[in-house]
């Protein structure tokens, strides 16, 4: 696995931007770019499970590995959902579990640059890498506005 890593400088405080990335209202539209329908169910507390889903019973289940208010949050994928069916042993799995998603934020002069790394296998960085520009632009949009 490599890693990705993204930097977006938003005009809004810490504050704002954070619950903007985790609030299900505006997480449901900045994520639109990775799949129409996504949503995350759970309530973002460290050691919480997350079932990060798609409109039509796909996605992956994870977990909050760390959450510092406005500032840091930590995901480590662990399996699959495959229409509702939960897949952590498949050879498909096997490839990226234990990959991680970490957003930090850090507030200067009243704008907040939010830096994303993320694990990524060789088969899915090109269309993630065209995917978390599209996402972050969204969640820039919705942050200033």
């Amino acid at each position: 696995m490599e890693k990705l890593e993204y930097k977006i400088s938003i005009n809004a405080p810490a504050e704002k931007v954070w619950k903007t990335l985790w609030d299900d209202k505006t997480y449901r539209q900045w994520t639109t770019p990775f799949s129409e329908g996504s949503s995350a169910e759970t309530d973002w507390k460290k050691g919480s499970r997350i079932i990060f889903g798609d409109s039509s019973g796909n996605g992956m289940i994870s977990k909050v590995a760390d959450n510092i208010p406005n500032k840091f949050m930590s995901i480590e994928h662990l399996g699959m959902l495959k229409d509702g069916a939960e897949d952590f042993d498949s050879d498909e799995v096997k490839s990226w579990a234990g990959a991680m998603e970490n957003y930090t934020l850090e507030e200067k002069n009243g704008s907040t640059e939010l830096s994303v790394s993320t694990d990524i296998t060789e088969e899915y960085k090109e269309m993630f890498a065209q995917m978390w520009p599209k996402a972050l632009d969204k969640l820039k949009a919705l942050s200033e506005n």
